[in-house]
C-alpha cells in the first residue's frame, strides 16, 4: 500500500491554502511590504489594502469595520475575547482575585459559563482565570451527541455572569449547537435584570453576560452571514480553517463591547493587539472568506452527501470486522464535512499510524482511560451522558472532508481500515 496517492482527511486539523490565495499572499509579500503605520507612500498605501480587506470581512459577516480585529491566530482570538473581556471588567486592584470594596459596593469575581466540551483555546484559558482566583467558571453539560443543555444554561445564568463562551461547532465530534437559541436565552435574562428594582446595577451591569463563539470550525458551512441575527457579541475565527495563510485569526467584537489589551506596544488594532500588521496575511484571510462564503451552500451538499456514505460505510464494519464501531456526535446535527468514531478494543494512535501508512490521513483522540491525559475529554462527555461504557480501549478517530476528497475517498477508507482490523483482529 506504500506508494498510494495521499488521501488527506485532516482539514478541521488545517486546510490546504486556496491556490487563489496563495499567489495573492505571495505577491503582497513581495511588492507591498511596508509598514502599515508610516505616513510614507508606501506606507499609507498598505495601511489601505488593510482596511479594505476589514472591510470586506466586515460586509461579509454584515459587521461594521471597527468590529473586526486582526490577530494572530484563532487562539489568540479567542485569547483576546476571554482574557481582555475578564481584565477590562475587574477593579484594577481586584486582578489576580482580590476582592475589594469600590465607594459603594463590593467586588464580586466574575462568573463564566461555557461547556464541557469547548477547544482548550477557552478551557485552558478558563482554567487558568479559575486557578488565579480571579472568575468562577460553570461548565455546561451535553448530551450524548454533544449538544448543549438549554435548561441547565438557564439555571447557570447569575447576576454576576459576564462571559457566555460557546462554540459554534465541535472540533473533534462536528455536532451544531444551537447558537441562536443560546443567544436568546441571554437576551431574555438581560432584560429580566433591567427590569428588576433590588438589583445593583452599579455592580451587576445589564451589558452582561456577553456571548463569545469560537466558529474556527464553522465558517466553512455555516450562517455567519449576519452576525446581529446570529446573535453573538463576540467571534473567534482563524484562517488556516478556511483555505487561507496560516499565522492570521479574526475577532469580532460587537460595538459597545469593552476589552482590555493583553499587552502593550504600539497600539495597533484599536489598541488592542499591538504589533506589526501583516498585510499579505489579512488580504489573504480577507479573500479566503469570501471563497467560501461564494461555494459554502454548494460545497456542504456535497460533503453532505460523501459524509453519509462515509458514515454507512464505516459503521458497516461493526458487522464484519468482529469490533464495535459507533458514530461520535450526532447523526445529522453536525458538520458538512465531519465524521468521528470510536473504535472498541483498538487504540486511535494504532489506527491513524497505520492508516498514515496506506497514505489515509485522519487524526486522533483516545477515550480509554478518564485519568489519561491522552483521552477525549470530549468523547468522555458523551459517554457519561450516555451512561455507556465502553469495555476495553474505545479510540476515537475524525474523518474531517474538505475540497480536494470525493465519494471514492471512503470506499478507499473502508478498505484500508477494514484491512487494519483484520490484521489485529487475531490479538483481540
Amino acid at each position: 500500500m506504500l506508494g498510494k496517492k495521499k488521501i488527506y482527511l485532516d482539514h478541521a486539523g488545517a486546510t490546504p491554502i486556496d491556490k487563489r490565495v496563495a499567489r495573492t499572499v505571495a505577491f503582497y509579500e513581495r511588492k507591498l511590504f511596508a509598514n502599515p503605520n508610516a505616513i510614507h507612500e508606501d506606507g499609507v498605501k498598505v495601511r489601505g489594502i488593510i482596511e479594505e480587506a476589514r472591510s470586506k470581512i466586515a460586509k461579509q459577516m454584515n459587521a461594521h469595520s471597527d468590529e473586526i480585529i486582526f490577530t494572530g491566530s484563532g487562539t489568540e482570538s479567542i485569547a483576546l475575547a476571554l482574557l481582555g473581556l475578564i481584565k477590562n471588567y475587574e477593579p484594577a486592584s481586584a486582578q489576580g482575585g482580590l476582592r475589594i470594596k469600590n465607594e459603594k459596593s463590593e467586588y464580586k469575581i466574575p462568573h463564566i459559563i461555557t461547556t464541557e466540551i469547548e477547544h482548550p483555546a477557552v478551557l485552558e484559558n478558563c482554567k487558568m482565570l479559575k486557578k488565579e482566583g480571579r472568575v468562577e467558571v460553570t461548565y455546561i453539560g451535553v448530551d450524548e451527541n454533544g449538544i448543549i443543555n438549554l435548561e441547565e444554561l438557564k439555571n447557570s445564568l447569575k447576576e454576576n455572569t459576564v462571559l457566555v463562551s460557546v462554540m459554534y461547532a465541535n472540533n473533534e465530534i462536528g455536532t451544531i449547537e444551537p447558537i441562536q437559541e443560546i443567544a436568546k436565552i441571554i437576551r431574555h435574562f438581560k432584560k429580566s435584570k433591567m427590569s428588576r428594582s433590588d438589583l445593583d446595577t452599579r455592580v451587576f451591569s445589564s451589558d452582561f453576560p456577553v456571548f463569545h463563539t469560537d466558529a474556527c470550525q464553522a465558517m466553512n458551512y455555516l450562517f455567519t452571514e449576519n452576525i446581529e441575527k446570529l446573535g453573538v457579541d463576540l467571534m473567534s475565527f482563524n484562517s488556516s480553517k478556511i483555505y487561507g495563510p496560516k499565522g492570521i485569526g479574526v475577532l469580532y467584537k460587537k460595538r459597545g463591547v469593552e476589552l482590555s489589551p493583553l499587552y502593550g506596544g504600539g497600539g495597533q488594532e484599536f489598541g488592542l493587539r499591538s504589533g506589526t500588521e501583516s498585510v499579505s496575511l489579512i488580504k489573504g484571510v480577507a479573500m479566503a472568506l469570501g471563497i467560501v462564503n461564494k461555494m459554502k451552500e454548494k460545497e456542504s451538499k456535497r460533503l453532505t452527501a460523501i459524509r453519509d456514505y462515509g458514515i454507512k460505510k464505516l459503521l458497516s464494519l461493526s458487522d464484519t470486522s468482529g469490533y464495535k464501531i459507533i458514530l461520535n456526535g450526532d447523526v445529522e446535527v453536525r458538520l458538512p464535512n465531519n465524521i468521528n468514531i470510536s473504535v472498541s478494543g483498538i487504540s486511535s494512535e494504532l489506527l491513524v499510524i497505520e492508516l498514515s501508512a496506506r497514505g489515509i490521513f485522519v487524526s486522533e483522540k483516545s477515550a480509554c482511560k478518564s485519568d489519561d491525559d491522552s483521552a477525549s475529554y470530549v468523547i468522555g462527555a458523551l459517554r457519561r451522558a450516555s451512561q455507556k461504557n465502553v469495555a476495553g480501549t474505545d479510540g476515537s478517530i475524525r474523518i474531517s472532508l474538505g475540497r480536494c476528497n470525493k465519494m471514492s475517498d471512503m470506499d478507499v477508507l473502508y478498505k484500508g481500515l477494514k484491512d487494519i482490523l483484520e490484521k489485529y483482529k487475531k490479538w483481540k
